[in-house]
């Protein structure tokens, strides 16, 4: 079985050509939240960050583009990279080694966390998106959660038909490919891959890897394992 690449899911977009050099794409794609950090220590916090609202809680090393919507109140922690036209809502949580393309939504109420963020990317209501990558026009619908962390705390494996990938992480959320969507309240088990375009349905938990174009339309099993239409 061929070895799964970032480049099977995504394409580094032009606006984050600057970190480029951290991500490439012959590797496997969980092999880029490892880069996350390193990419942001290289880079060089050296333009000031834009005049933000009174109830905007601003820490650490920020590069916002001014064309970025700030609400009136949120929480941004660094080191983070925000894109231009990106629209940050009400609540939004950014936590640290955090990088988001252009055009993108960070929620109401939605929390990131060593994640990238790719142009085009909505998660627009109580989303949680630890330790993931999104691909470019990836959309998680109102309470889509990507879980990160197992409940027995051992390193999360990927799970691709009868083959397992270790990955070395305890902390791993989702990777989704470009246009993947997940429904609504739906929960993304630890270490789940959607390929390109590829659909999980709402309200259901779901694990394992998805390919391009499927859909996936029931609950994961106890042992990781996932059906898909």
């Amino acid at each position: 079985m061929a070895e799964l690449k970032a480049a099977d899911f995504f394409t580094l977009p032009p606006s984050l050509t600057i970190f480029a050099a951290h991500f490439p794409a012959d590797l496997p794609p969980w092999e880029w939240l490892k880069r996350i950090g390193p990419a942001l220590a290289a880079f060089h916090f050296d333009v000031p960050v834009p005049p933000l609202p009174p109830g905007v809680q601003a820490e650490g090393p920020l590069w916002i583009h001014p064309t970025v919507k700030l609400p009136s109140y949120a929480t941004l922690i660094g080191p983070a990279y925000i894109g231009a036209r990106t629209e940050i809502r009400p609540g939004a949580f950014v936590r640290g080694n955090v990088i988001v393309g252009e055009g993108c939504v960070l929620g109401n109420a939605c929390e990131y966390k060593n994640c990238l963020l790719m142009d085009g990317v909505a998660t627009p209501h109580y989303n949680y998106v630890g330790d993931s990558i999104l691909g470019n026009k990836a959309h998680l619908g109102a309470g889509a959660i990507c879980s990160n962390y197992r409940l027995d705390h051992r390193d999360v494996l990927v799970r691709e038909g009868d083959t397992l990938h270790p990955t070395g992480l305890r902390k791993f959320g989702a990777i989704l490919g470009d246009d993947a969507e997940v429904g609504c309240n739906a929960v993304l088990n630890p270490g789940t891959l959607l390929g390109k375009r590829a659909l999980v349905m709402p309200a259901i938990a779901f694990g394992g890897y998805l390919p391009a174009g499927r859909i996936g339309r029931v609950r994961s099993t106890a042992t990781d394992e996932a059906r898909e239409d």
